[in-house]
């Protein structure tokens, strides 16, 4: 027993720091499963609302909370707070880090995650960057040029300085959602037709009022043939049930589904906001998309994120300004009616998915981090 601790202690320690949303926390899970299988010691370093919250790998892992605080899009005196906050954070992950001396810190993004990344480049421990969108982020353009790493998702990342040692790895996804690419998908020419609307972690307002206003301008013979899974904010679920009470169409709506992997499996299209994290599952599964850009996104990377499945072929794109039900009806209308196009954007999708982000992400870490220790 005392010689299985001694072999314990000795595995290199990786600290991982990230934010709170589904497009931080799911890269950020893939790469703790994979690290640990391969031996490392993991730990999480996040902030308050976090720690001990998530579930997955991140939550079989120690986790520390250290302070921290949103600057954008805040008022003055709650971004002095914040800042105060953050400068406090920097110096408990300082603290955290010389006593744990890990072998480096991977950073995911999310402003819990800059006292860490920013408490490793004052102590000189390598730091790893994970950037998930096909902009880079305003914090991690200033991290990625003391970083020892950049890892991006997406080619040719939108503002990324010259000075940073970039790899393309992809987005880390969950093994559940990996596993489906390879299982048989529903054929379009059976009658039935599934669609998947996602509105993004805290579900879109605007698909509560356009969706259904769009699915019920159908023809009647169309709408009875559609299965619609409708993700939505809680005060929108029973508004948009009595919506929908008109269409003859099945309809499924809910602010969560616990069944992912077999909605998407099951799906025909896909109707979401372009987040990283569903941009990144939908080319892994390979499944067409309509895709509404988040037009408040930081530095509009969500149209960025859209444009590349749009020029693979992929995806339809439509901007927030001209997502309309007319628009939208017409659309849906040109799709049922051509199902050969569907397969073709389908093709297209699953060309652009890159399934072993996780273990190409630990890869760059072992050569270009411990092994060179």
């Amino acid at each position: 027993m005392k010689q299985n601790k001694e072999i314990e202690k000795s595995k290199p320690l990786i600290i991982l720091t990230a934010g709170g949303t589904g497009g931080h926390v799911y890269p950020a899970d893939a790469l703790a499963e994979e690290l640990s299988k391969r031996g490392y010691r993991v730990e999480l370093v996040t902030d308050s609302r976090g720690k001990n919250n998530y579930k997955g790998q991140l939550g079989n892992i120690p986790n520390h909370a250290v302070l921290a605080g949103g600057l954008v899009g805040k008022d003055g005196l709650t971004k002095i707070m914040n800042l105060g906050k953050t400068c406090l954070g920097i110096l408990q992950s300082c603290l955290l880090l010389y006593r744990k001396k890990p072998i480096c810190v991977v950073g995911f993004g999310g402003y819990a995650s800059f006292p860490c990344a920013m408490a490793s480049i004052l102590l000189g421990t390598d730091l790893v960057i994970h950037e998930q969108n096909s902009v880079m982020s305003r914090t991690n353009r200033f991290l990625s040029k003391y970083a020892s790493l950049v890892a991006q998702s997406f080619p040719k990342v939108k503002h990324t300085p010259d000075t940073a040692k970039t790899l393309l790895t992809g987005m880390p996804v969950r093994k559940s959602i990996v596993e489906i690419r390879n299982q048989p998908r529903p054929s379009i020419n059976e009658g039935k037709f599934q669609i998947l609307i996602l509105g993004g972690s805290q579900g879109a307002k605007i698909f509560s009022y356009i969706l259904p206003t769009a699915i019920q301008k159908l023809d009647k013979k169309i709408q009875k043939q559609l299965t619609i899974y409708q993700q939505c904010r809680k005060e929108d679920e029973d508004d948009l049930k009595a919506i929908y009470k008109n269409s003859p169409a099945k309809v499924i709506v809910s602010p969560f589904f616990n069944n992912m992997p077999e909605l998407y499996q099951q799906s025909h299209l896909i109707i979401s906001r372009a987040g990283a994290s569903s941009i990144s599952e939908i080319s892994v599964v390979g499944i067409p998309s309509i895709l509404i850009p988040l037009p408040t996104a930081a530095d509009n990377h969500q149209s960025g994120n859209a444009q590349f499945l749009k020029q693979s072929g992929g995806s339809i794109v439509m901007e927030q300004t001209d997502f309309t039900a007319d628009n939208l009806s017409n659309i849906l209308e040109e799709i049922l009616n051509h199902p050969e196009r569907l397969e073709k954007m389908a093709e297209s999708t699953r060309s652009q998915g890159i399934t072993n982000a996780a273990e190409l992400l630990a890869n760059a870490i072992e050569q270009n981090i411990i092994n060179k220790k």
